[in-house]
């Protein structure tokens, strides 16, 4: 049961640049059509050894994914096969002629679906790393069929009868506080689904389910296709003026791959348009490059995603209304941190507004290096990077060419290594004896450092490339557990760098570093789990508080320690100049105008888009007329445009959750604090804590509760506006709420 009814809490998409934690394409909002499960044969003995997902997975490290054995075709019988082992484990609790108890209900449905969770993690990571046509036929195929299986488990109303039996009875009193809270879980999590809904509402929302399950798979195969559909072709040395070499060779890498050997090409994805925004002198390529990503499933053919979005939005509006909420997103929110769409608002339009002052700011800056510069123009959003890149180098004499060298993406690796062993007292150390699902994929077995225990696997799939998505996120293969024997946890980390020349370094920029430990403290949520069930485990906690441990990891990249010892130069090998490091810091606050608001139009968007309720939605009218009314800069576009935000519309994961960062770095950059209060970044005291109540605890207590733990209070904004350089408000009403 857990990678069904429990994946939109563990799913956990994480993206500070385009984090989108996936656990599987199934989510909570899916769960939904009643039908007691048929009954079915058990699956032959020959079935399970000719195909290689029914099998248990086998190896070290308490068994590992069998990714080189894994083919398309073996997915959908294997997905079938699994889900009617499942409806068989269903059928036995459900036939239990004994009361319902913890043991025999909660503690069988932990147990049932382990197949299909398996199964379900290989069709994920092929979902978003090896996505080839044929894969996508069987996504189109098999993603209503999902979703009516995770309908037909969520309405079935015996497992639930006996589920609401355990939650209300007397003898729950007994159960330890984690056991409670699973209790309290799955209860919750079947009444969300519309387990007490009559038989003709449970039909009706199980149609809606399949139908947006659809929706969302077309909505990301289109994003993918316009990603890998549109490149810009550089035919010449006058096309790469002001790019500095590391880009240079990406994109001469890129164009080889696409058979344009001598040629570069600048590809469809975050990791190549940044930096050619920031560097190309050339006003009308930048300008091309930035068409190209913005308009990504916008561009009026037939993988434009506008109607479909609108479906999306109409059938979602339907759902919340059937489930008893006065919209989508006072559904999505009931069980988060912020309880409610209005209490999310309260904290983004108290951060909107001195943003949007900071962007008037910096365009006045870069429109003054234009026209001293005569270059005769007004800032467009082309433009904004290119020219906020003068004004660093003018302002705080510190020029992103000048850093570059000294982040090279394996020395950084190390250094995220060497933070999780002085916080989290982890080792890693690279194995060569488990199966991979590309050749760019490494694996490092993760121990405890004062015990030897082994703690985990941690995979790293880092560049892009063909049928891969973009972004970075983190995904759980397996979690821990120990309630039937301890059970470990295998993490991946996944990026879309590019890849350099063979034999040279990839050297990444300040927020591609901060990416990458953005993502590395995903991974270090899983593997700090410390609980009994798996449904509680690692990532599975609040969407607005799963970005808190993962954001809260990005400070310590900055820190003098991992600066002096990882960041290092990538032809000298010596370590960033001190001077530098003083420049980086002095200049930390730097084009947060821009920053904060690309995010936060994207937010804001989502959660407005879902307070509208069933109100008939154009989405490029409705974005372009929000953000007017909203006074968003015209130098800035949101940082996901409506149709291509995966996050949103590829499924329920972060729908009318976006804020969930903002929501996030409230508590991060007030938990940071707890350190520089202290003994710095590196405190042992304040670091147990932290590992303690929040890195370990998982889901088996309110986030909230587990936060006042950590820091013996509530967060408040101050910290935030701080940390963004924006003006400190003495108190605000989130100051005291903001759990």
């Amino acid at each position: 049961m857990r990678k069904l009814l429990f994946a939109g809490a563990g799913m956990a998409v994480l993206v500070s640049a385009g984090c989108a934690t996936t656990a599987q394409p199934t989510q909570e909002s899916q769960n939904m059509t009643s039908a007691p499960p048929p009954a079915v044969a058990p699956a032959s003995e020959p079935a399970k050894a000719s195909n290689p997902l029914l099998a248990k997975w086998a190896g070290p490290y308490g068994g590992v994914p069998p990714f080189t054995e894994v083919k398309v075709e073996h997915f959908k019988s294997a997905l079938e096969a699994a889900m009617d082992e499942q409806r068989r484990e269903i059928a036995a609790i459900t036939g239990n002629s004994a009361a319902p108890t913890f043991e025999n209900t909660l503690v069988a449905l932990e147990s049932a679906g382990r197949t299909m969770s398996d199964v379900e993690t290989l069709y994920g990571i092929w979902g978003s790393s090896m996505n080839t046509p044929d894969f996508q036929a069987l996504q189109r195929e098999m993603a209503p069929k999902l979703a009516a299986f995770e309908d037909e488990i969520a309405q079935n109303e015996a497992l639930f009868r006996r589920i609401e039996a355990v939650y209300q009875s007397p003898e729950k009193a007994k159960l330890t506080p984690e056991q409670q809270r699973l209790a309290w879980l799955y209860y919750t999590r079947f009444v969300r689904s519309g387990a007490k809904l009559d038989a003709a509402a449970k039909q009706k929302l199980g149609a809606i389910n399949q139908r947006l399950a659809s929706l969302y798979t077309s909505f990301s195969q289109n994003v993918l296709a316009d990603e890998e559909g549109y490149t810009v072709v550089l035919e010449s040395e006058a096309d790469l003026a002001g790019l500095p070499d590391s880009v240079r060779a990406g994109a001469a890498v890129a164009a080889e791959a696409r058979g344009q050997k001598g040629k570069w090409v600048i590809t469809n994805t975050r990791s190549s348009m940044e930096p050619f925004l920031t560097y190309s002198s050339r006003r009308d390529l930048r300008e091309k490059v930035w068409r190209n990503y913005v308009n990504r499933g916008d561009n009026g053919d037939a993988r434009d995603n506008n109607t479909l979005i609108s479906e999306v939005l109409k059938l979602r509006a339907e759902r919340a209304k059937l489930l008893g909420f006065a919209t989508h997103a006072h559904w999505r929110l009931e069980n988060t941190m912020a309880k409610s769409p209005e209490r999310a608002m309260e904290l983004m339009e108290a951060v909107w507004k001195p943003a949007v002052a900071r962007v008037h700011e910096e365009v006045r800056d870069m429109q003054a290096v234009a026209n001293k510069e005569g270059a005769k123009l007004k800032i467009e959003p082309w433009d904004y990077r290119y020219y906020a890149e003068k004004v660093r180098k003018a302002k705080y004499d510190l020029d992103q060419n000048e850093v570059k060298p000294y982040l090279q993406l394996e020395k950084l690796r190390e250094g995220m290594f060497w933070v999780a062993g002085e916080l989290f007292g982890f080792t890693f150390a690279q194995v060569s004896d488990v199966p991979v699902y590309h050749p760019d994929v490494r694996v490092w077995e993760v121990k405890d450092k004062a015990s030897g225990r082994h703690v985990g696997l941690w995979y790293f799939d880092p560049y892009a490339r063909t049928g891969k998505r973009s972004g970075a996120w983190m995904n759980a293969y397996r979690n821990q557990e120990r309630y039937r024997g301890e059970v470990t946890t295998i993490v991946s980390n996944n990026s879309n760098f590019v890849k350099g020349a063979p034999g040279e370094p990839v050297l990444i920029s300040w927020e591609d570093a901060s990416t990458l430990f953005h993502e590395f403290g995903h991974a270090l949520h899983g593997l700090s789990s410390n609980v009994t069930y798996p449904a509680l485990s690692g990532t599975a906690v609040a969407r607005d508080y799963v970005e808190f441990p993962s954001q809260l990891l990005e400070h310590w990249l900055a820190t003098p320690e991992v600066l002096n010892t990882y960041a290092l130069h990538y032809q000298t090998g010596k370590p960033i100049p001190k001077a530098l490091v003083a420049r980086i810091e002095k200049a930390a606050t730097f084009n947060q105008g821009f920053a904060t608001v690309e995010y936060l139009s994207s937010a804001l968007i989502d959660m407005k888009l879902h307070l509208a309720g069933d109100k008939p939605i154009d989405p490029d009218a409705f974005e372009r007329d929000t953000l007017t009314a909203l006074g968003m800069p015209k130098e800035i576009v949101m940082r996901h445009r409506t149709p291509q935000f995966g996050h949103v519309f590829a499924g329920d994961g972060y729908s009318a959750g976006y804020y969930s960062y903002l929501w996030s770095d409230t508590l991060t950059a007030d938990a940071f604090e707890a350190f520089t209060a202290g003994k710095g970044a590196y405190d042992r005291a304040v670091a147990e804590r932290l590992r303690k109540s929040v890195f370990s605890v998982g889901n088996t207590l309110d986030p909230a509760e587990a936060y006042r733990a950590f820091r013996g209070r509530d967060a408040g904004i101050q910290a935030l506006m701080r940390k963004r350089g924006f003006p400190v408000p003495a108190s605000t009403a989130q100051s005291k709420d903001a759990k």
